[in-house]
């Protein structure tokens, strides 16, 4: 099978999460394309998520290696589901993030078994992961087992010339303020549970400082940060706010703990307002001395012929849920621009780049064996 023409093909099915009859065509063009190879592929259903396609060359749960990523995108219009290539750049939903990876760990598969390399290889891509990734957490409930000696995660598009060493930890946290409705015209009658939400994010504010486009960007961003992604309380202009609540996004370093953050919050709590963790993970942080680590960047240069530098992202990664497990994960993916925008494409050149540098990673992994 030929590269682009898997990722042609992969880009007109409209994968838009939620969209199960597009997903299954999509999954059984993959595991009708992947038949001649004799990979073991599966599609794997669960209760209550989205199903993953499970790939492998042998009956096993202990990889050498093992790809992660997914299949699902953004909305978007009909057009960007027929990708346009121009000047050696593929426009089209998906062609970042991340299709086009998906892609070439299909053919690498493809390549495994007609090499028949001396590794225990295969691929896992989620449908669901842009809204959480429940397929991918209920697919590893059911094989506990499973682990990766490696992970390859292609999933942190943008510049071919960065791998990423480390991904924040996320963590999103609920506000509550309870108040005491009263009219509009006799605000000393009530308790606005608005007000009692602005003074306790003023609180965290005062430890977590606000950063936007129109603030000098700091020096060092690998630092802990917060943003109000919700805030609800209210509902008409003439009574006193009895109730609000907010959904705050935190980003933590290695060198914070989700109990520190608590320690912090429960200080920052106005009066009748409180909070809960409503979602946590952990940061993926891989050495940058790891031996597989520095001898995939050796071979990523050879291919380049640049020297590739390490890079740190504030955004999270799936491929936590395998680090957790003990996995080295190698964070790197083409180059490209507009994820989950109109203009999104990807450098096709870019793409073949990292083909060829995972093929050759593969193949010097099943000779050092």
């Amino acid at each position: 099978m030929k590269l682009v023409d898997v990722i042609y093909k992969l880009i007109s099915f409209k994968t838009i999460t939620g969209n199960r009859k597009e997903i299954d065509k999509c999954l059984a063009y993959i595991k009708k394309i992947l038949k001649p190879s004799g990979a073991i592929v599966e599609i794997c259903e669960n209760e209550g998520a989205s199903p993953v396609i499970f790939a492998r060359n042998a009956k096993t749960e202990h990889f050498d290696v093992l790809v992660l990523g997914h299949l699902d995108v953004v909305p978007a219009d009909d057009e960007m589901f027929e990708p346009k290539e121009k000047s050696g750049k593929l426009y089209g939903r998906g062609t970042l993030d991340m299709k086009s990876f998906a892609a070439v760990a299909i053919c690498s598969m493809e390549n495994v078994m007609k090499e028949k390399l001396n590794l225990k290889f295969g691929f896992i891509l989620s449908t669901d992961e842009e809204e959480g990734s429940k397929s991918l957490e209920a697919f590893l409930k059911k094989h506990k087992k499973l682990k990766a000696d490696v992970v390859l995660d292609n999933d942190v598009g943008g510049d071919i010339t960065k791998i990423v060493a480390r991904c924040k930890n996320p963590v999103y946290v609920e506000l509550k303020a309870q108040g005491l409705g009263a009219h509009g015209s006799t605000p000393w009658e009530g308790l606005d549970a608005n007000e009692k939400l602005f003074e306790t994010w003023q609180n965290i504010r005062k430890i977590y400082p606000s950063f936007s486009k129109d603030k000098k960007k700091p020096k060092n961003t690998w630092i802990d940060t917060v943003h109000f992604a919700t805030i609800n309380g209210g509902k008409v202009s003439n009574i006193i706010s009895d109730e609000a609540t907010a959904l705050l996004d935190f980003r933590l370093t290695e060198k914070s703990s989700v109990e520190d953050l608590k320690k912090k919050l429960k200080k920052c709590m106005a009066k009748s307002v409180s909070f809960e963790v409503k979602f946590q993970s952990i940061p993926v942080i891989t050495d940058e001395k790891n031996p597989v680590m520095l001898s995939y960047k050796k071979l990523a240069e050879k291919v380049l012929k640049k020297k590739i530098e390490f890079e740190y992202m504030g955004g999270a990664t799936d491929s936590r849920s395998l680090y957790e497990r003990g996995s080295t994960v190698i964070m790197h993916s083409g180059t490209g621009e507009g994820m989950h925008a109109k203009g999104e494409y990807v450098v096709l050149k870019s793409v073949e780049q990292i083909a060829d540098i995972q093929m050759r990673f593969l193949r010097e992994l099943a000779v050092q064996k």
